[in-house]
Parts: structure tokens; C-alpha cells; sequence
């Protein structure tokens, strides 16, 4: 299919922009408390599909991560390098956000967010903590589950299923090793108030992010691999995460690759494949699947998958928002590139996606935690 390329010149708002490469905002320096939020030029060359169309919703963000919509129509985002989720509304409806405001402070590395039965859930490093509103300013959260320190990965991603349980994921320690720590590279589940937690499933390195179906509710999770094995394995992963599962890290990787540190001849055996086998070194780190009446019909059911990109690959991949095909429930095809452009022709990066919502009207909000910009794209019908 024929990609139109998009060169987005957006007026320069308050603040000057940070050149193309680097965030909009400095670590300890979010955007001012109800102001309104400065406007970056999009880096150049963006690409998507025919018919379709982006801009900035946002800019200026410290890090921004993860988001959710609350029920008042507002965009919250995780702003992991100021510690806090941060408010967006666009009260108008023109696809701009009118102001930043700090929500939820007082965490450590603010990465996942959900709305749950009326109240934000923010998966921070030291734990999973409830905001219910009207929250105050500089008001706590209320801890519901403490969280094993830092470690080599330290993001925390929560959702709730449609069983109204609380799911949660954190990555390893370590690129590759023997976990002591039950909780870590593992998915857990708790009740909505955090009581009740178990194991339920395990082997998953780095899953920073995971859907559920919308039709059948099954867990579909991106998982990191491990690096030092080349630039071509292992594979990033895209599980189907089962209640018990094992999904081989350390001993297996992708399924059928043996660990040369620490697997052993038939170290596989009994371990959950991958449902989908992606490039290595892609760094998936936000899925959605499409529901909205927005897009053409043949993006119904895809799951957009957010690659962050390389960063020790000989050649750099990733860099890019993907889309894959769904049938019956599961992946029918590989990934089809839908947003690029973040990794230009001479290698230089100016963006990496992170977090991938689908907003009520049904476009699709991107965060790049490289330029500290959130992407709104939508279909001209």
C-alpha cells in the first residue's frame, strides 16, 4: 500500500521546542501546573497509511509512558521522569490537549495506568497505588500492593480483566539469570483492593505491556528478549498468557531456543511458544486492540504493538508502531508497519512510541517518551 508521509509545521507555543532527538522536557522540570502545554514540531517523515493522518495531541512531557482515559474524557499519562500521572483535557474536542495537570504525584517511576469502577491504578516501581477521586493536590495514593525495588527492570504495568481482577507485571533483574524473587519476570493477579495475589504466570522477562481480547478476554502480552545471542535471536515474543504458564526465561527463549547459559537439552520442553515471533531487539512496549468504529474495517481486532526501538543491534530496528491482523482469536499474519518514520534514513532517531491508547472517538494516541510528544491519528473519512 501506497504511505503518505507527513510533515507536520505546528506553530512554536511558550517554550522553545527541544531539537528533534531529544525530550521535550527535562528530568525535574515537568510543564507548569495548569498551563498550557508548549506545542513541538513533529519530527519529520512521519508515515502512515493512505487515509489516515497524525498530529500532536500533546508535547513537553517528561517521559510519558503509558495513558488511560478517565471517565471525565480526560487523557492520563504517566509521566515516569517526574514521578506522576499528569492530566490532559481537550474540553473542546479538536484533538489538542488544553493544559497539563499533575493528578497523581508521589510515586517512584510512574509507568502503568488504568481506570477501575471510578478510580486511576498506577503501576509504579515500589508498588501498585489507588487514586480515588476528587483527589487533592499532592494527596497520596493509597498503596494497595508493595512492589520489589529497581532492579534492571523497573516498570510496573497494572490492568483489570474482565473477571474485575487486577493484573500485574514486572520484568527481571537482570538480562539473563536465576530469579530469587517469585514476583519478578512473572505476570501476578490480585483482587481490586490488592489482597488475594498469586502467581499466574511466570517465565516472561520483560512483558511491559498486555491486552485482553476483546472477544474472548484471552491475555495477549509483548515480551523483551534476552540480548548477547545476536542481533537476529532471540526473538521478541507476542504470548498468549495462560493462568500457570510457563514461558521459558531463563533456560528458553522463543520457544525452541535453548539458553546457552543456563538451559540445558530439553530446557523447551513444556514451556508456552510464542504465538507470534517478532525481530529482535524491537523493544515492544504498548499494545492495543482496535474497537472503534473510526479506522476502516480491516483494522477491526488488530493489535497495535509499539516497538521503543534497539539500543544494541548492530543495525538499528524497531522505532515504529505496528499493527497485526487477528482471526478467530488469534495473530493471522505478521506485522504490518502502520507509524514510522521515528528512525530516519541515516539512523537518527527522532522518537520512540511507547504507550498506544485508542480514545473514545476512536483514534489512536501514541506516546514517545524521546520527544516527550503524545501522537493523535485518525481516518478521514
Amino acid at each position: 500500500m501506497r504511505r503518505l508521509t507527513l510533515v507536520l509545521i505546528l506553530a512554536m507555543v511558550g517554550a522553545a521546542c527541544s531539537a528533534p532527538g531529544s525530550r521535550g522536557a527535562q528530568p525535574g522540570s515537568p510543564p507548569p501546573e495548569g498551563g498550557t502545554l508548549p506545542v513541538a514540531a513533529s519530527p519529520r517523515g512521519l508515515t502512515v497509511p493512505d487515509g489516515f493522518a497524525i498530529s500532536v495531541f500533546a508535547a513537553g512531557l517528561d517521559f510519558p509512558r503509558h495513558m488511560a482515559q478517565g471517565p471525565d474524557g480526560a487523557i492520563y499519562v504517566a509521566e515516569r521522569g517526574a514521578n506522576r500521572v499528569v492530566r490532559l483535557p481537550d474540553a473542546n474536542a479538536d484533538g489538542v490537549a488544553d493544559k497539563v495537570e499533575s493528578y497523581a504525584t508521589g510515586m517512584e517511576a510512574a509507568h502503568g495506568v488504568e481506570w477501575h469502577e471510578g478510580a486511576l491504578y498506577v503501576g509504579a516501581t515500589d508498588g501498585i497505588y489507588r487514586f480515588t477521586p476528587p483527589v487533592k493536590a499532592g494527596e497520596k495514593g493509597r498503596k494497595l500492593v508493595d512492589l520489589p525495588p529497581r532492579g534492571g527492570h523497573y516498570t510496573r504495568t497494572v490492568h483489570f480483566g474482565p473477571d474485575g481482577r487486577m493484573y500485574v507485571t514486572i520484568g527481571s533483574t537482570c538480562n539473563v539469570c536465576v530469579e530469587e524473587e517469585p514476583r519478578r519476570a512473572a505476570m501476578w493477579v490480585y483482587n481490586a483492593d490488592g489482597t488475594g495475589g498469586r502467581l499466574f504466570a511466570d517465565g516472561l522477562r520483560n512483558t511491559v505491556d498486555f491486552a485482553f481480547h476483546p472477544q474472548t478476554g484471552a491475555i495477549f502480552g509483548v515480551d523483551n528478549g534476552r540480548d548477547s545471542l545476536g542481533d537476529d535471536r532471540p526473538p521478541e515474543e507476542l504470548n498468549l498468557i495462560r493462568d500457570g504458564g510457563d514461558y521459558g526465561w531463563p533456560v528458553c527463549h522463543g520457544g525452541d531456543i535453548i539458553d546457552p547459559q543456563f538451559g540445558k537439552p530439553g530446557s523447551c520442553a513444556g514451556t508456552e511458544p510464542p504465538v507470534l515471533n517478532m525481530q529482535a531487539h524491537s523493544a515492544p512496549l504498548g499494545v492495543q486492540f482496535y474497537t472503534g468504529s473510526m479506522f476502516p474495517a480491516a483494522y477491526q481486532g488488530r493489535l497495535f504493538i509499539s516497538f521503543h526501538g534497539s539500543w544494541n543491534r548492530s543495525e538499528k530496528t524497531g522505532y515504529k508502531v505496528v499493527s497485526v491482523p487477528f482471526k478467530d482469536g488469534r495473530p493471522a499474519g505478521p506485522p504490518e508497519d502502520f507509524l514510522t518514520g521515528f528512525l530516519q534514513g541515516d539512523n537518527t532517531v527522532v522518537g520512540r512510541p511507547v504507550g498506544v491508547l485508542q480514545t473514545q472517538d476512536g483514534a489512536l494516541l501514541i506516546s514517545d517518551d524521546n520527544t516527550g510528544n503524545i501522537y493523535r491519528i485518525t481516518f478521514r473519512k
